[in-house]
Order: C-alpha cells, then structure tokens, then sequence
C-alpha cells in the first residue's frame, strides 16, 4: 500500500522503504508514560497517558523531540501490544490517553483503539499538518484534538520545517477537527471533548505568531475552542540566527497581550521557565 496519510503524500510503500516520516507501517513507539507537562486540562491528578510515536512528517529544525522525530529512537510494537499500553496508561490512573505524533501510523493506532469505548479521552496531539481524509477516519475515535498551529505565514514554515503549504493544510485540517467535536466540553477542570490549538512562539516571528492568532480569533467564536500561547521555545545544538536564544520576555509579553486583544480569553499562557530540558521526557523505551 502507497502511503498517503498526510499532506506530504510521499507514496512509499513503507512496507518495504520508510516513508517521509521516516517510519515503516509498524507503529514504533519511544516511550509510554503518565506525563505530568501537558496543559492542565489534560493532565488530572496523575498525568496524561502519554505514548510517544517516533518520526513525523514535519522537518523543524528546532523539535526538542528530534531524537524520535528525526533520529529514528524507537522500538517497533505490535498493534495487540499497542492496545495493551493503552490499557496499562488508563489502569494507572491517566486522566486521558495523549497520542503523541501518530498521524504516520493512524490505521495502526485505530486498531488498537478497537470499536468500544475507552474510560477517559482519547487525545490526537499532532503537528497540525494533516489530512482532512485521513481525519474524517478519526470520527468517533477521537474525543480531543490538540494540534499545533505552527505557522501562518509560508517564509517561516518553508525555512523551519520545509513545509510552505503548512497553513494551507492545517487550517482546514483543524475545521475538520472542530466539526467532529464541537465546542469543547470540560468537567471538573479536566478537557473531555473539542479543540485545544497550541502555538509556538519562536525567537525573531511574532508577526508569524500575530497572524496565527488572528486566524484563530476570526474563525472561530470565544467559548468554542482553547488556545495555548507556548513559551517554550529551547534552543537545539546547532541552531543559528534568532533560533540560537530563547524568546524574550519582551516577545512573549507582546504575544499574550495580542491574544487578549483579539478576545482569545479560553486557554492558556506560559511561563517563560517553561523552556527547560527538564519538560522534555528521556525516550528510553519505558512502558514498552
């Protein structure tokens, strides 16, 4: 089969060759985890389930994943093996299974979803550079959508993630996400249904940054999605240019206070201590 599951459209038989991703069919998975570092609407009192799948069919050159991402850290699991870390998440108290970049093994991940139900949220956190065929096979599967929004302007994605068409993709990839969910729908604090938009804000591009939340503010209405503003941003070995510093405090402050202007008030600021290693989880293989 010729995969065709993103935007990237490589058609490579990943039975045989990898594809962009960089990944075979075979889901490969990096670590599984109670994580304690995602927005608190996700994470409840003893963190998400969090499985990290490796590859992705983003390139940035500033993933602070990029031994999974791009190295090719990972160990190749069955789909049966799959369902069982599912389940193994959810028996330790996980307030939601958080899938963390499987766009690149979706028909495997279904699978192991299997057809019943599951006892909290099943989380789809990707890139943002998605399909809208490929979601639609998500309906009814998926309870949380929480993509990027990387970018709003083609400079920016072209020159960090070889990606020029990112918006043109990932704007109607996240209308497809909100036509599935609706409105989000919270209980007790903790996020069980909808879309949560996480952007980045990068050193030197907070214009691209305004853009994204002008996108966000004029789509759509206050109360019907969440916002993530990142402040995150940790600068990887061999960055060059503005991508060598952190954000500033002068940058992130001037970002938030655009989103308030907009009327973007349902969601979540960050500390600027935020861009820590420590937020970045050892991929050991644990869980597995």
């Amino acid at each position: 089969m010729l995969c065709g599951l993103c935007p990237r459209n490589c058609r490579a038989d990943r039975e045989t060759k990898p594809g962009v991703c960089g990944m075979p069919w075979e889901p490969v998975v990096a670590r599984a985890m109670l994580h304690q570092w995602e927005e608190p609407c996700l994470v409840g009192e003893k963190g998400a389930g969090a499985v990290f799948f490796s590859g992705c069919n983003l390139r940035c050159v500033y993933c602070q994943n990029k031994p999974i991402s791009q190295g090719g850290v990972g160990k190749a699991v069955s789909v049966s093996r799959l369902r069982e870390i599912f389940r193994e998440l959810t028996a330790q108290g996980a307030a939601c299974l958080d899938l963390v970049s499987p766009t690149q093994f979706a028909p495997a991940v279904l699978e192991a979803l299997g057809s019943e139900p599951w006892p909290v949220p099943v989380v789809w956190n990707c890139g943002g550079y998605e399909s809208v065929s490929a979601l639609q096979q998500l309906e009814g599967k998926v309870q949380v959508y929480l993509p990027d929004l990387k970018y709003a302007l083609p400079g920016p994605a072209e020159r960090y993630s070889a990606a020029p068409d990112y918006f043109d993709r990932a704007a109607p990839a996240i209308l497809e996400m909100f036509r599935q969910t609706g409105p989000y729908r919270m209980e007790d604090g903790q996020l069980k249904s909808g879309v949560l938009i996480r952007h980045l804000l990068l050193p030197g591009e907070l214009e691209n940054t305004r853009r994204c939340i002008d996108w966000v503010a004029e789509t759509f209405r206050p109360g019907e999605v969440l916002f993530s503003l990142m402040s995150q941003y940790t600068p990887q070995p061999g960055a060059a240019g503005t991508l060598a510093r952190h954000v500033t405090r002068a940058e992130y402050r001037a970002a938030a206070a655009y989103m308030e202007n907009c009327g973007i008030a349902c969601g979540y600021t960050q500390e600027r201590t935020s861009a820590r290693e420590e937020y970045t989880p050892d991929f050991d293989l644990s869980g597995l």
